[in-house]
């Protein structure tokens, strides 16, 4: 699985050109399923996500987590993030998972997080989306389990 999370003051989707979902203070997540991903590397991602310490303390540093500050998680599916682009100038997809598959993670990905205590709001699988994320920092991050030491 790989993720770009961005530190955000605010964040919304608007879904199809008409619902609009959105978050406060938080994380903005695009997360992308790639082929061979399971349960185990949805928990492992969700696990750092939820405890990684990239928000500021009263001194300013940045040493507290999505659950120290009650943040929430708008979580955006993106298949473009298995995307290998190490050939020509056209994106090839071929690492993405298969729709099914991707769709069946994406959503455990987004229980499991919530179980973790963190409010999450999803886009939705397959939709158009439009994704406004007033960035915070900025502080943008990539994370992908394996290079994690994945389960894989």
């Amino acid at each position: 699985m790989r993720a770009v999370i961005q530190r955000a003051l605010s964040a919304s989707v608007t879904i199809n050109g008409g619902e609009t979902r959105s978050i406060g203070p938080g994380l903005a997540v695009f997360l992308g399923v790639v082929k061979g991903d399971a349960q185990p590397e949805a928990r492992q991602l969700a696990d750092k996500l939820a405890g990684l310490r990239i928000f500021s303390d009263s001194e300013d540093k940045m040493n507290l987590s999505l659950s120290d500050t009650g943040g929430q998680v708008l979580l955006i599916p993106n298949f473009t993030l298995g995307t290998d682009c190490k050939k020509g100038r056209r994106p090839s997809f071929d690492l993405a998972a298969p729709p099914a598959v991707a769709r069946e993670l994406f959503l455990y990905f987004a229980d499991y997080l919530s179980g973790l205590g963190v409010p999450v709001v999803t886009g939705e699988f397959g939709a158009d989306m439009r994704v406004p994320v007033e960035n915070d920092g900025p502080v943008t991050i990539i994370l992908d389990t394996e290079k994690l030491g994945g389960t894989k």
